[in-house]
Order: structure tokens, then C-alpha cells, then sequence
């Protein structure tokens, strides 16, 4: 993996990593486009900027980092649990869904699922609007919808998304447990992945690993940000019909 291909991954990384657009999806995509074979390597590489992600997500949410939010956290374990089992049994069945087809009908399905659920969602005084005050029902209906972000392309923060919209919980809630949830998973699966794959670091291009560190944290951080200003105004609709665009393109080239 060369400068500017790790300049691009990392790009993709923190752009798509929690927008409800799949990261593993383009990632796919975009290592198959630009000739990126899956190495352990490569895994290596990805390890270090699913770090930087969470390391965003946790400068901008640091004040909900200490023991005084145990309740929260203890919430987002919860909803970490379901992901977690499923994943651990089926780890050897999900690998054989990481092909270009599979993202791109799970493009198009999510996208739909987006525009349906936006449909039907109102605003409602009975949201819940803050993230601390997400019930352990909600919790727990948000782990589970994530479940489904085990098959490529559908999208973790998707998944999230729209378990916590369905469970009562407002755009900007939903998107705040999703970033927060993203915590522990990528913790866990980043660490396994480091623990699996920490002896490709000696053959490393550290340059090339270390600008799209850097790369992917700094994007992530803004995406982030412009993600939460853009809830403020506007639906997920938007991301629905980039989905169906992007996945119906996909099954046009492959």
C-alpha cells in the first residue's frame, strides 16, 4: 500500500465510519478499485484507522467519558452484547458475505429501509432527546437492530440508526447512541483484529500508516460534526437515496 492509497482509504474511513452509508462497504469497494488486495497488511492498516475514529468520537464526546455516566455506558454494553455473540458464532459464515454483490443489494435494501422508516417517523414530544436518558428497552432494541450490520453494506451506524429511531428515540439521539455505541464495538473488534495481525506491523510503511492515521482522525472528527449540524435541519432521506444510487451503480459495474 502506497502514500496516496492509504491517503484514500484513510479518507473513506473516517468519512463513512458513522454515516449510516456502510465503511466496510466502500472500503470494499474502493480497495477493489484501487487495486488494494486483502492482505494482513492491509488488516494492519485498518486497525490503526478504526483507531482514529474512535479516538474522534471520544474527543468529542470525552465529557461522557467517566464514571459519572456509568449508566450510560452500562446501556452501550448492553446493546454491545448482541453484536458480539452473533458475531463470535457466525464469524466463519459472515466472511463469505465480503464481496462486492453483497454490498450493493445491502445498499440498495438499507436505503430503502431508510426511506420507508423516514416515511413514517414524526416528530414527537415523546422522543427521547438525550442520550443519557436511552432506556435499557432502547438500548437493547438498538443492539439488536445492529446485528444486522454483520452482513457488508448494510452499515453499523445505519443499523443503529434506525433501531433507535424504531425504539423512540429522535434523529440526533439515534445518531449520539450510534457514535457512542461504536466505542466498544470498534474497541473490541479493532483489538481482536491487533491481537490476529500485530506481527504485519514489522513490515509496515509507518509514513503510509501514519498520515492515514492522522487523515482518517481529522475527518472523522469533522464528519462527525457536520453529521450531528446536519440532524439539526434535515432527515436521513438523503442517505437513503445515496444508497439505492450507489448500490444500483455497483451491481451495474461488477
Amino acid at each position: 500500500m502506497d502514500m496516496i492509497q492509504a491517503v484514500i482509504i484513510g479518507i473513506i474511513e473516517g468519512f463513512t465510519e458513522f454515516l449510516p452509508i456502510s465503511s466496510t462497504g466502500h472500503m470494499i469497494v474502493a480497495s477493489k478499485f484501487l487495486g488494494v488486495a486483502e492482505t494482513d497488511l492491509t488488516k494492519a492498516y485498518e486497525v490503526i484507522i478504526q483507531f482514529a475514529a474512535i479516538l474522534a468520537v471520544m474527543l468529542i464526546y470525552r465529557e461522557k467519558i467517566t464514571f459519572k455516566k456509568i449508566d450510560l455506558w452500562m446501556k452501550l454494553l448492553f446493546a454491545f452484547l448482541p453484536l458480539a455473540i452473533v458475531g463470535f458464532i457466525f464469524k466463519d459464515q459472515i466472511k463469505t458475505l465480503f464481496n462486492v454483490q453483497t454490498v450493493a443489494w445491502m445498499f440498495i435494501i438499507g436505503g430503502i429501509v431508510f426511506l420507508v422508516v423516514e416515511y413514517f417517523y414524526k416528530e414527537k414530544e415523546t422522543h427521547v432527546k438525550d442520550v443519557e436518558k436511552v432506556t435499557w428497552v432502547q438500548a437493547w432494541w438498538v443492539g439488536f437492530a445492529q446485528i444486522f450490520s454483520l452482513v457488508p453494506g448494510t452499515s453499523r451506524a445505519g443499523a443503529t440508526i434506525i433501531g433507535g429511531l424504531l425504539s423512540g428515540l429522535d434523529r440526533k439521539t439515534s445518531a449520539e447512541f450510534s457514535f457512542l455505541l461504536a466505542i466498544p464495538v470498534m474497541a473490541a473488534v479493532s483489538g481482536y483484529d491487533l491481537l490476529k495481525h500485530y506481527q504485519d506491523f514489522a513490515n509496515a510503511n509507518w509514513g503510509a500508516f501514519l498520515v492515514g492515521f492522522i487523515v482518517a482522525f481529522a475527518v472523522a472528527y469533522g464528519t462527525i460534526k457536520l453529521f450531528l449540524a446536519f440532524l439539526q435541519r434535515f432527515t436521513f432521506v438523503p442517505f437513503g437515496i445515496y444508497r439505492i444510487i450507489f448500490g444500483v451503480i455497483l451491481l451495474m459495474i461488477i
